[in-house]
């Protein structure tokens, strides 16, 4: 079974933009290997978190930011399907 990202946001913050376009981005890299994303306006004033099925792999609270789109496509992959290539999303910037 193919695991549904959630992306969960704050509409107050006006943050709906930032979470329609990491869903393109992982919507893009991982359309054969996901179920979907979904994008849940949160109750919960700035809040931030991408899931999983259940399981948080982003917290902005946690983490004190955002993720970067590379970080997370590298984050998704390791849980999805952990040998795919990104590609040049693979190296690390020295």
């Amino acid at each position: 079974m193919k695991a549904t990202i959630t992306i969960e946001y704050c509409p107050k913050c006006n943050w709906m933009l930032r979470a329609a376009y990491m869903a393109q981005e992982l919507l893009s890299t991982f359309s054969d290997d996901i179920y979907g994303v979904t994008l849940q306006p949160s109750e919960t004033a700035g809040k931030y978190s991408i899931r999983i099925d259940e399981v948080v792999v982003f917290d902005r609270k946690e983490q004190g930011r955002f993720p970067e789109i590379k970080e997370l496509k590298q984050l998704i992959r390791d849980v999805v399907c952990p040998e795919k290539s990104l590609g040049h999303s693979d190296r690390n910037v020295t």
